[in-house]
């Protein structure tokens, strides 16, 4: 995948190695300590995932809007919610709900074995799956549906990470994630939203607050 982007990079002065340099170093200033996904962050052109007129926003950290009322979320949320998935060890299936235009998932895919990803805006999808496939990102099946719903077909999974809030903890994702399991999830109404690390253990769940953030609602239906 790197020599691909690396080749889309070239002659763009505000993808240059510095520019991303630059916003990986601030988001280790604010806390992210995993290589992998620092790198991964240098990597990534989060410039293709936006409108060309927000282009020359890209590499600030602050979400951007995408359209059909959905955000490209935080470079430091990003970073945050990778780290605190893949804490416990490499993942083989990662379940991610709201694939929106796909940042997310090419910050996380060469990071993990498979990723099952669902989105309820079929438009938003359809550019996703082109803008993955032009940067070489295969390990990744798409599903138009219902994000409360999960993917139940190929449950359970090593991890969960969801880009839009719920109220409460959906149960169809508590009960597709694995024992042994994380899923990292915003929860809360607008204004008091709270990411979630939810651990499964052999008899229980485990919830820890990971902080503040803010996202669009996690919405039923397809």
């Amino acid at each position: 995948m790197a020599g691909h982007v690396n080749g889309i990079r070239q002659g763009i002065g505000m993808t240059s190695a510095r520019t991303r340099e630059r916003l990986a170093r601030r988001l280790a200033d604010q806390g992210i300590r995993s290589r992998d996904v620092l790198e991964q962050i240098r990597n990534v052109p989060r410039h293709l995932f936006v409108d060309e007129a927000l282009a020359s926003r890209a590499y600030e950290d602050t979400a951007l809007p995408i359209g059909h009322g959905q955000t490209i979320s935080q470079p430091y949320v990003v970073a945050r919610m990778t780290e605190a998935l893949l804490d416990g060890g490499r993942l083989d299936s990662v379940l991610e709900i709201g694939t929106g235009c796909g940042y997310q998932t090419a910050v996380l895919a060469p990071l993990v074995k498979r990723i099952y990803s669902v989105e309820r805006i079929p438009e938003l999808l359809r550019r996703t799956r082109q803008r993955l496939r032009d940067l070489d990102i295969y390990n990744v099946q798409f599903r138009p549906g219902d994000g409360w719903r999960g993917w139940p077909k190929y449950a359970p999974y090593d991890g969960i990470i969801v880009a839009a809030a719920a109220d409460e903890v959906p149960q169809k994702l508590l009960e597709q994630l694995a024992v042994g399991g994380r899923m990292v999830i915003p929860v809360g109404p607008p204004g008091r939203q709270e990411l979630l690390l939810v651990s499964r253990l052999s008899d229980r769940y485990e919830e820890v607050s990971l902080g503040a953030v803010s996202f669009v609602p996690l919405v039923p239906g397809t």
